[in-house]
């Protein structure tokens, strides 16, 4: 456990650690591009020049193994000048598309040249021209131009999803990344290459040209598109949420995230979801708050035979939320007939040997946790034996919020046609209900991103989440839910736009130019 001295701060480092570590653990900057904790080491763009006492040149701080005792800097005039160099010589060729380019506001090279750069270029030659707008494959595009060779794709596809589609070709200021011959950039990670790349050559087809990114906010949250339970960022604005992209987690994700899970900001959006409760009659459909569902519903439910209540849970909610459900079933509702929904059975335990889990939910621990602990243990072909038998009259489902995840929920639908009434709670519309010939009832919820709790992921990691935004006012939790059905009272959160115009979130954030 080496100790070092960075910029004057003392830090100690593991064996084997690069003097670039000591820069990240110190909070220390220093100008770099091709070198990332999750890959290998490069040494390709010679930006991060350090002195060391007691050694004659500069050395990159990447590629230097930390020593006991060692001093390092790179405030001296001799770096900075270095640094200013390196930007220079990457800036020969790239070209000026900062105003058109998707990275612009979160791109390495600007940040970098406000840092470390702000030199008097020297370079009148015309820049070489490059391939743009390259279709890489389904998720990614590329602009060779803007390319600065750092290498970081390459070696993520080489060590990280170990697919080995792109490389660099050619030579010189002709160099470029493509894909080999007769291949695409088509693998179950593959946008990872854009979270990575330090300028905006690779860019992301989904998120291309939606959004500058000023104008995003953003709030930590969780995946819950499987049971990995990886950590992310979700951009948002007033229009709603645009993107996610990973946040550094070693216990759980490490610096990465699965292409699958990229698409979960899509069901929270106002576009997609049940913005009010649907009460479908035999005298026609009523949309009503959903409160006021809630309240009628629990009128009802407490005047029906509960012997003939049956409950389906899905393991996408939190722990808080099951605990407070459980409570209600068995203390107000008093029916032990609770039924554990499972999705993609036959693939539940698959694992791709990455991030990537076949139990699509984010919380399957915690939800069998709370069942064992309340005393349910029954399944869907249990229930669907009572069904046909017609011994349930009312079912209560605690339906998915990812409703991509389950995609036998037409089929289970038609299984529960049987029953006289259907209770669905659900942040996003089951069209299918409103064909059924049953009484059936939509109550919207808050999704993952709406409100806090806490997830167990798949080897009992807990993983507490806050509330990021609003999306859908007047949309409820599964906490709130069961209070409102045990007869008491719940405040509905505001929004945190009143306004339709679009915040410059940078503003105040980014200081002088």
């Amino acid at each position: 456990m080496p100790k070092i001295t960075v910029n004057g701060k003392e830090v100690t480092l593991p064996e084997g650690a690069k003097v670039i570590e000591g820069f990240r653990a110190s909070g220390e900057e220093i100008c770099h591009y091709c070198w990332h904790p999750g890959l290998s080491t490069a040494g390709v763009c010679r930006l991060c020049m350090v002195e060391i006492e007691g050694n004659p040149r500069m050395q990159i701080a990447c590629n230097t193994e930390a020593q006991e005792g060692m001093v390092v800097t790179n405030q001296s005039d001799k770096v900075k000048e270095a640094a200013r160099f390196g930007l220079d010589f990457h800036l020969i060729n790239h070209p000026l598309d900062c105003p058109i380019c998707d990275q612009a506001g979160e791109c390495g090279l600007q940040d970098q040249y406000m840092k470390f750069g702000k030199y008097t270029p020297e370079m009148a030659e015309r820049k070489v021209s490059k391939h743009k707008v390259v279709d890489l494959g389904p998720t990614v595009v590329l602009d060779s131009e803007r390319c600065i060779l750092c290498s970081r794709c390459v070696r993520f596809t080489a060590e990280v999803s170990k697919t080995d589609e792109l490389g660099i070709f050619n030579r010189g200021d002709r160099a470029e990344i493509g894909v080999v011959e007769g291949r695409r950039l088509d693998n179950d990670y593959s946008l990872n290459v854009v979270d990575i790349c330090p300028v905006g050559a690779l860019t992301d087809k989904d998120f291309r040209f939606k959004q500058r990114v000023w104008y995003l906010e953003h709030a930590p949250s969780l995946c819950t598109g499987c049971s990995t339970g990886c950590s992310i960022n979700v951009y948002y604005n007033e229009e709603g949420a645009f993107r996610v992209k990973p946040i550094e987690n070693q216990e759980v994700n490490g610096f990465w995230m699965c292409d699958r899970g990229r698409s979960i900001y899509k069901h929270l959006n106002k576009g997609e979801r049940l913005l009010q409760a649907e009460i479908k009659k035999a005298d026609g459909i009523e949309s009503v708050a959903a409160g006021e569902a809630v309240k009628r519903l629990k009128e009802t439910l407490d005047s029906v035979d509960s012997e003939k209540v049956a409950v389906v849970v899905t393991a996408q909610y939190t722990s808080e939320e099951y605990a407070a459900f459980f409570k209600y079933v068995k203390e107000t509702l008093k029916t032990q007939q609770v039924y554990y929904w499972i999705n993609h059975r036959e693939s539940f335990d698959d694992f791709d040997g990455l991030l990537m889990r076949g139990d699509q939910n984010p919380n399957t621990k915690g939800l069998l946790d709370a069942m064992v602990e309340s005393g349910f243990n029954l399944s869907w072909d249990d229930l669907k034996q009572k069904v046909h038998a017609g011994k349930i009259d009312t079912i209560l489902i605690v339906g998915p919020e990812n409703q991509a995840a389950y995609p036998d929920i037409i089929d289970r639908v038609h299984e529960l046609a049987a029953v006289p009434r259907m209770v669905w709670f659900s942040s996003n519309p089951v069209k299918e209900l409103l064909e059924s010939q049953s009484e059936t009832w939509q109550i919207p919820m808050k999704t993952f991103f709406e409100k806090e709790g806490t997830y167990v992921n798949f080897k009992g990691v807990e993983q507490k989440v806050k509330r990021g935004s609003t999306m859908v006012v007047g949309a409820l939790s599964l906490v709130d839910i069961s209070t409102l059905l045990s007869g008491g009272e719940v405040t509905v959160n505001n929004p945190f736009y009143t306004t339709p115009v679009k915040t410059n979130y940078f503003v105040g954030q980014r200081g002088t130019l």
